[in-house]
């Protein structure tokens, strides 16, 4: 049974390439889901995978890339959606 969050990335999370870092940084876990900037300014996803791959993209997106400046991370419970793949949505 594959875990499954969302998470809410607040800070300076736009305009740093955090969503193309998202997607390589959940690649390499084997991670699946999506990453989406927010009318906020936030970055949203939806992770899934084995529960230490995800718990490793959670932290990992506490830091971010080099140029962002994570403030807050908002992880609530999802459920698995089967997709397949880690992309970037508009």
């Amino acid at each position: 049974m594959a875990k499954a969050v969302t998470v809410k990335v607040t800070g300076r999370v736009q305009g740093v390439s955090f969503r193309w870092y998202a997607v390589q940084e959940a690649r390499r876990l084997g991670v699946r889901g999506w990453v989406r900037n927010d009318p906020d300014g936030s970055v949203s996803g939806h992770l899934e995978g084995d529960d230490d791959a995800v718990d490793d993209m959670v932290d990992w997106c506490r830091r971010g890339p080099s140029y962002a400046a994570v403030r807050h991370v908002a992880v609530s419970g999802a459920q698995p959606t089967g997709t397949d793949g880690f992309d970037i949505r508009y």
